[in-house]
């Protein structure tokens, strides 16, 4: 993790990303939904459940579940694919205010993602023209990047302090430095 921290390498897809980021959360009102602040809590983590339980159940279908259980694979893939949209919106919404150290680690969570992402939707597609061992090894690929993706995700969350918290819930230096609920001087 300290590698990927202090790689300035990272800087310049960082910065790339930062100007897609603000195109594409223009809007103020949006921003602040997607951080979660009407929640007090960064929303990001509360979305990630869904893609990823859905994507999990895709596998242990596949792997446990026989012929019977393919269209219920099917749909649950699809579903994470289609929840892995507003994570990922959410996700960026977060990542947008970040700088330095989490900035790095957070564009390459965002890589790694959307591989996982790529995966899957690779998988959808194989299932749907009738392929379905190879889908299931997109599945499992899918799945292996994505483990990789939330480990850089917590690491984000939890070493970095990366997301939104309303200040009743924080206890003192645990405030954020910058943002809507750092401490106003």
């Amino acid at each position: 993790m300290q590698r990927i921290e202090d790689s300035a390498v990272l800087d310049a897809p960082a910065r790339a990303l930062g100007a897609v980021a603000d195109q594409v959360l223009a809007s103020d009102r949006a921003r602040s939904v997607l951080r979660g602040e009407p929640l007090g809590h960064a929303l990001h983590p509360l979305l990630t459940d869904f893609p990823l339980g859905a994507w999990m159940s895709t596998s242990l279908l596949d792997l446990f579940g026989g012929k019977r259980s393919r269209p219920a694979a099917t749909g649950l893939l699809a579903f994470g694919i289609a929840a892995a949209v507003p994570t990922a919106l959410a996700g960026l919404a977060e990542w947008r205010d970040t700088t330095g150290r989490a900035r790095r680690v957070g564009v390459v969570h965002a890589a790694v993602n959307s591989t996982a992402l790529v995966l899957y939707s690779s998988s959808l597609v194989a299932r749907l023209r009738g392929r379905h061992r190879g889908a299931m090894g997109l599945g499992l690929a899918g799945g292996t990047v994505a483990f990789v993706g939330g480990y850089l995700g917590g690491h984000m969350s939890l070493v970095l302090k990366v997301g939104t918290a309303d200040p009743v819930l924080v206890d003192g230096p645990e405030l954020p430095d910058e943002g809507p609920f750092a401490p106003q001087s």
